[in-house]
């Protein structure tokens, strides 16, 4: 959907904001802290080296760097490149930065070729240039449905950002809420007790009571349940609805579920700049769910929550023996295909469209799930274009939606085609089933001026749950 002239002058008029940054703090790392920044390409290339002995990114890069496309076809699909207009922002332009650092340092041909030319390699001016341009990416792999030569820029920014966060450079909303997750006394990315984790549930249960004039228990540490459910821990104290709806989800259908007190956060930030963090974090998970004998893991409205438990939980825990991992739509989609649900179809009649969050509908696996559950209690419920699996990102993906730094850059570039796609469907509610989607695109309407309620799912559901009887 491309930006009138006006639009995109005003989006370059956005002056991009640094990345605010700080060193790495966290357990285990491959640099020494007390460096100074001119050793940080030795640093660079000490990190790459080590990452590469101990995963298999080069053979991915083994190949990129053979087929380097740089016929700029990506950007069609980009959306920060349609607004800023800025060259640097082309998704190829933007791989070639670390590509070019593979080709001349650990490829034969590159190492023999800087020794013929006298190429000093890597400089501290290509680091602090990767460092501006991986943030201004929304890691949201759009621009992989159009790359000629089948590219994942998405996966080389994440790589990048992998380095960088490894010799101290990284964004700080990032780096302490992590700490706090994996270091910090509460556990989670947002410092919540177990006490006011309790008093949100209690507080749930009676705010369902006055308006289902319904009892519905939020389960703690039940053992042997068969879900133990992870919601995105922010939704305990912003996302109310969402988990009221959950609840009452759970209610109408009867199955076993619990949420642990001994871990209780779905969210993820590794897969956003480091895979260790990655790691440490599912096996939080693991832990957890060993803890209480639970069969399955479920996780709440998250996109990239999701997508983390989803597609590496298997691998970092267990292997084909791993637990299960189901996505909460997926939950509700079954259910209501069982005709386990009773929904009203003249509770929610305002004018409903639904935003695809990128970590669950780009790999196709989320699409027509979530769809086919709304337009069966919302009469008018308008799809944007494009959507299902080449949707148009929130423009806050990729963890850049935690940076509040840079959220005149999030809202007057990265997301100004989403807000010009909602306001072309007039809709009242946008249904955008993903925490980091929800503040996004919350920002979003309100800096773009559109007038649209930003909700989850299961806010609807709530709403046309009919649970007479149950």
């Amino acid at each position: 959907m491309p930006l009138n002239d006006a639009q995109i002058a005003r989006a370059r008029a956005i002056t991009k904001k640094p990345e605010v940054v700080e060193r790495q703090r966290l357990p285990v790392r491959y640099h020494v802290e007390d460096l100074e920044v001119r050793d940080r390409p030795r640093r660079f290339l000490e990190a790459f080296a080590a990452i590469l002995k101990h995963t298999n990114y080069g053979l991915a890069l083994d190949h990129y760097v053979r087929v380097s496309a740089k016929c700029a076809r990506c950007s069609t699909h980009c959306q920060v490149y349609l607004a800023s207009g800025d060259p640097e922002d082309i998704p190829c332009h933007r791989s070639e930065l670390l590509l070019s650092v593979y080709r001349r340092h650990f490829t034969v041909s590159g190492i023999l070729r800087g020794r013929l030319l006298g190429d000093p390699g890597l400089t501290d001016e290509q680091i602090q240039q990767m460092a501006d341009s991986f943030y201004n990416c929304t890691a949201c792999r759009r621009c992989s449905l159009e790359c000629p030569m089948g590219l994942d820029h998405g996966l080389i920014t994440h790589l990048g950002r992998y380095i960088l966060s490894e010799i101290g450079i990284a964004p700080r909303a990032l780096v302490v809420s992590t700490r706090e997750q994996l270091l910090g006394a509460s556990g989670n990315t947002s410092a919540i007790p177990i006490a006011a984790l309790l008093d949100n549930l209690e507080f749930m249960s009676e705010e369902i009571a006055s308006i289902k004039n319904v009892e519905v228990r939020f389960p703690v540490d039940v053992e042997g349940a068969e879900y133990l459910f992870f919601a995105p821990v922010s939704d305990y104290l912003m996302e109310a609805d969402t988990l009221m709806g959950i609840g009452a989800l759970f209610h109408a259908t009867g199955d076993s579920w619990t949420i642990g007190t001994g871990y209780f956060d779905a969210i993820n930030y590794g897969l956003f700049y480091n895979d260790q963090i990655l790691e440490h974090v599912l096996h939080k998970i693991r832990r957890e769910a060993e803890r209480l004998k639970t069969r399955k893991i479920l996780i709440g409205e998250c996109g990239h929550a999701s997508r983390s438990a989803k597609y590496f939980y298997p691998a970092y825990c267990g292997g084909p023996d791993a637990l299960p991992v189901l996505n909460i739509l997926e939950y509700a989609h079954d259910a209501w295909k069982a005709g386990r649900l009773k929904l009203r179809n003249d509770i929610v009649t305002e004018t409903v469209t639904y935003h695809d969050p990128c970590n669950i509908a780009r790999p196709g696996w989320i699409v027509d799930q979530p769809r086919e559950l709304l337009k069966a209690f919302c009469p008018n419920f308008v799809e944007m274009t494009p959507n299902g699996r080449e949707n148009i990102c929130c423009g806050g993906g990729g963890g850049t939606v935690s940076i509040d730094e840079i959220r005149p850059f999030r809202t007057s570039i990265a997301g100004v085609v989403k807000a010009e796609q909602i306001r072309a469907t007039g809709a009242k509610y946008c249904v955008a089933p993903c925490a980091n989607c929800k503040k996004q695109l919350r920002e979003l309407m309100q800096d773009q001026q559109v007038d649209c309620e930003v909700v989850g799912l299961h806010d609807l559901l709530f709403k046309a749950l009919d649970l007479e009887g149950r």
